[in-house]
């Protein structure tokens, strides 16, 4: 199947069945988020990755939509609430080390980041948050690609999942949610019905 019958395919399940996700899948779908397009490649942020009954059913109480719980694997999206300078540091630490080349030669690069360290807390939060959808969006993509049924979300109270996963602790803020699984055709009423999007033509604005 190519990547448009794919997406085709591939629409937000409503409902969810309790059929599980191989191991062997969540990784290959982490592995693309790992491998997401992301600002200056910082990945600011974390993917917290759910399957713990108990956990689910309190991040349900905290949320608007079922398939939370019925998931199979829950993604919840966290992103740095701030970018310090040891996260810069690291990053750079980390660059040297794969590419093989001196710390010292990524001296200008290092400056420009640490820009990110002095800039106001809400436009890095703001930022943050904007790449961690970035990331959501391959999840999906990926996920379609191994007929695994998924659906992004935002309706859930930001501050009792970032309670309950301890993100504050870690410099975290929940932004998105993805839930993994496969929809129930049984009672999910979009299941089967036509995906509608607007004409191509009205989609785009192409200046020759």
């Amino acid at each position: 199947m190519n990547l448009i019958d794919t997406l085709n395919w591939r629409y937000a399940a409503k409902r969810m069945t309790t059929e599980k996700v191989s191991d062997e899948k969540i990784t290959e779908i982490l592995e693309a988020i790992n491998l997401t397009a992301t600002s200056a490649g910082m990945q600011p942020f974390r993917v917290i990755v759910v399957t713990n009954p108990e956990i689910k059913e309190k991040l349900q109480a905290a949320s608007f939509n079922p398939q939370v719980g019925e998931s199979s694997h829950l993604l919840v999206f966290a992103s740095y609430s701030h970018v310090s300078q040891a996260h810069v540091d690291e990053y750079m630490e980390l660059v040297a080390k794969t590419r093989e080349i001196p710390l010292e030669s990524l001296n200008d690069f290092k400056s420009k980041l640490s820009t990110f360290v002095s800039l106001p807390e809400e436009f890095v939060k703001t930022w943050a948050a904007k790449q961690a959808y970035i990331a959501l969006g391959t999840a999906i993509v990926a996920a379609a690609n191994l007929k695994v049924d998924s659906t992004p979300m935002e309706g859930f109270d930001n501050a009792a999942f970032d309670e309950i996963l301890g993100l504050k602790e870690k410099g975290l803020q929940s932004s998105v949610l993805l839930a993994l699984g496969y929809r129930n055709e049984e009672i999910d009423p979009y299941a089967k019905v036509k995906k509608v999007r607007i004409p191509l033509d009205e989609l785009t604005i192409t200046l020759n």
